[in-house]
């Protein structure tokens, strides 16, 4: 009888194991909008969402976050959040600070091996002045990544190659300056990326609160379902 037991017992962990290994993985790529205290990697990465409630929101769960919620409610699995609260797109921070030890375009490799990739950028590029720059597809020098354009184009185009056959998407905030939204829709088209706007976001001291995290699963759920039909 205790043999049955065991045999049963090992059937269904291998069972659950092969479940789980059948879900269809997410990495993100992201700033302090997709950030939580204890499940960023590498952990060293500067988080902005907490488990107690000292911040500035009403989010004090990693349940009630975007990503989270939106990898539970349809049946994915975390691969890698590589998130970094503060972060740019390109290499040019606050007060015009070198941010080249944080920027995505030098988080980009650290991804893992993903099914699919959100990245989720610009609004920190935005909030800091970082400058335009001018649209290039092609011989990126150092200098040129520290300008908006320059680092996005480098970047799509990167990954486009570094991880072939998995599903890239951008989500793009609300709020930002105008000639930002249009370099990340433009530049989104010339690599077929699919570009998820978001709208009428609840926050609060400039970032997701509890409402406004539902509303940013809700509205990249219902994306992923219109193209999926």
């Amino acid at each position: 009888m205790r043999k049955i037991y065991y045999v049963l017992l090992l059937a269904i962990l291998c069972s659950s194991f092969s479940f789980a290994q059948s879900l269809k993985s997410i990495s993100i790529l992201g700033d302090s909008y997709s950030t939580f205290e204890g499940y960023i990697q590498p952990d060293t990465n500067s988080i902005w969402y907490y488990n107690s409630p000292q911040h500035k929101t009403d989010v004090t769960s990693v349940k009630q976050t975007w990503w989270h919620k939106f990898i539970k409610e349809n049946n994915y699995r975390l691969c890698i959040n590589n998130s970094f609260s503060g972060a740019t797109i390109c290499n040019t921070g606050y007060r015009q600070a070198d941010y080249s030890d944080r920027s995505f375009i030098t988080r980009m490799d650290k991804l893992g091996c993903p099914d699919i990739i959100f990245i989720f950028g610009a609004t920190n590029d935005n909030w800091a002045g970082a400058p335009l720059g001018d649209y290039q597809y092609e011989g990126w020098t150092k200098e040129k990544l520290y300008e908006f354009r320059p680092a996005m184009t480098y970047m799509l185009d990167h990954m486009t190659n570094r991880y072939p056959n998995v599903e890239i998407y951008f989500i793009l905030n609300t709020g930002l300056k105008e000639e930002f939204n249009e370099s990340v829709r433009t530049i989104c088209k010339h690599y077929n990326i699919d570009c998820i706007e978001l709208h009428d976001i609840d926050k609060k001291s400039g970032h997701p609160s509890v409402k406004g995290m539902e509303q940013i699963n809700e509205q990249v759920k219902k994306f992923m379902v219109e193209k999926a039909k």
